[in-house]
C-alpha cells in the first residue's frame, strides 16, 4: 500500500470542500479571534505567577476551543474527539492544525473545560456570540418563544433511602467511605416525568426568536424544576416584538401580570380545566399561537437530531452548564449556516 503524501490529503480536501464540507463553512462564518481574550484570561497563568520560564509552549486556547465546539457539534467523549481528530482530515483542518502539529489529548481538553467551566464563562461566550449575530442583521424579531427540554445524563442506580438523602442535601454514609464511588454519583440532577415516562438529567431552558430560530438566552436546572420557573430570567427586552409565546405550563395569573407590568404581550396558551373546557374562540386562538410558538420545537428538534442527541456524560450542575452551553452554542453556530446560505441563494 502506498503511503498517502502531502498533495495526496490536499486532493482529499479538496475533495471534501467540492461536497460542501459543514465544518468548513462553519471555519469561515466564525470569528474565532473575539473569544481570543476572554479564555486566555480564564486558561492562561500570569507572567508574574509562572515558577520558571522553562517549559513547552502551551496550545493555543483557540485551538482547545474549536475542539470544545466540535465536540458539542458531534456530541464526543474527550477521548473520542481525540480519536476522531488524528483520523479525519476534516477535523484537522477544522482546527486549523498542519499535519505534524501537535493534536491536544483528550486530558489536556479535559483540564481546558474545566476551567472554563469553574470561571463560568461558557455564558459570556454565548453573549458575545450573539453579539456578532446581531452586527450581522440577525437580531431578535417576531417575538420570542420560551420552552424547556430535558437533557439527559447516565442514570444513578441508587437506592430510594439514597435518593432521599441527596434530595436532603446530604451524602450518604456509603459513598463517603468509598470516595471513587462518591465521584461517579451525580447529586446535582433530578427525575421528573414526562408523557408517562421517567427522565433523570437536567433541563435547558431557552428563548428562541420567532424571526430566526436562533437562540437569545438559556438558563440550566435540574429536570425536576417547572419549566415556567425560569421565566422570568429567560424575558428579552431586545426583541423587536413585545409578544411571548410559551404553552399551557407556562401560564398562571401572576405570570400575566408580571408579563403586562413589564410591557410584554403575553401570548401563552389558555389551557382548559375540568367541567370548564376552552371555547371554541380560545381554541381557536391556541391554535394561531401554536403556528408560532412551534417553532422552538425546530430549535429541540435539531439539537436532538444532531449526531449524538443531547445526552451529557458530566458529573455535576457545574459541568453540565458548559456542557449544555456548548450545545446551545453549537446550533446557532449551525444556524447561521443555514441562514447564511438561504440569503446567498
Amino acid at each position: 500500500m502506498a503511503q498517502m503524501g502531502f498533495f495526496d490529503a490536499d486532493k482529499r480536501l479538496t475533495g471534501l470542500s467540492a461536497k460542501g464540507d459543514p465544518l468548513e463553512a462553519i471555519s469561515k462564518l466564525m470569528p474565532w479571534e473575539m473569544f481570543r481574550s476572554d479564555i486566555e484570561a480564564v486558561v492562561l497563568t500570569a507572567d508574574e505567577a509562572k515558577k520558571s520560564p522553562a517549559g513547552g509552549k502551551p496550545i493555543d486556547a483557540l485551538v482547545l476551543f474549536r475542539m470544545l465546539v466540535l465536540q458539542s457539534l458531534y456530541n464526543l467523549s474527550d477521548d473520542q474527539v481525540e480519536y476522531q481528530m488524528r483520523d479525519r482530515l476534516s477535523f484537522t483542518r477544522f482546527l486549523g492544525l498542519g499535519f505534524e502539529e501537535r493534536v491536544p489529548d483528550g486530558t489536556t481538553l479535559w483540564l481546558f473545560r474545566e476551567k472554563l467551566a469553574r470561571a463560568g464563562l461558557i455564558e459570556k461566550l454565548f453573549e458575545r456570540f450573539g453579539w456578532h449575530l446581531e452586527a450581522k442583521g440577525y437580531l431578535a424579531r417576531g417575538g420570542q418563544m420560551v420552552d424547556a427540554t430535558i437533557v439527559p445524563v447516565p442514570r444513578q442506580r441508587n437506592s430510594r433511602d439514597e435518593n432521599d438523602q441527596v434530595k436532603a442535601g446530604t451524602t450518604p454514609k456509603d459513598w463517603k467511605r468509598r470516595p471513587s464511588k462518591n465521584r461517579q454519583k451525580d447529586k446535582d440532577a433530578r427525575w421528573t416525568k414526562k408523557h408517562g415516562r421517567n427522565f433523570f438529567g437536567y433541563k435547558n431552558h431557552v428563548n428562541a426568536d420567532a424571526r430566526h430560530k436562533l437562540i437569545r438566552d438559556y438558563t440550566v436546572s435540574d429536570a425536576s424544576m417547572h419549566d415556567s420557573q425560569a421565566l422570568d430570567e429567560l424575558l428579552n427586552k431586545g426583541n423587536t416584538s413585545r409578544d411571548v409565546y410559551a404553552d399551557s405550563a407556562y401560564r398562571s395569573a401572576g405570570t400575566e401580570r408580571a408579563l403586562k407590568a413589564q410591557g410584554f404581550r403575553s401570548r401563552i396558551h389558555k389551557r382548559g380545566r375540568r367541567n370548564c373546557p376552552l371555547t371554541e374562540a380560545q381554541a381557536r386562538a391556541n391554535r394561531g399561537k401554536s403556528k408560532v410558538r412551534a417553532r422552538i420545537e425546530h430549535v429541540f428538534g435539531a439539537q436532538e437530531n444532531a449526531p449524538g442527541g443531547r445526552l451529557v456524560r458530566t458529573i455535576g450542575i457545574v459541568r453540565a452548564k458548559i456542557k449544555i452551553g456548548l450545545q446551545n452554542l453549537a446550533y446557532n453556530i449551525r444556524r447561521l449556516v443555514i441562514l447564511e446560505r438561504a440569503a446567498a441563494a
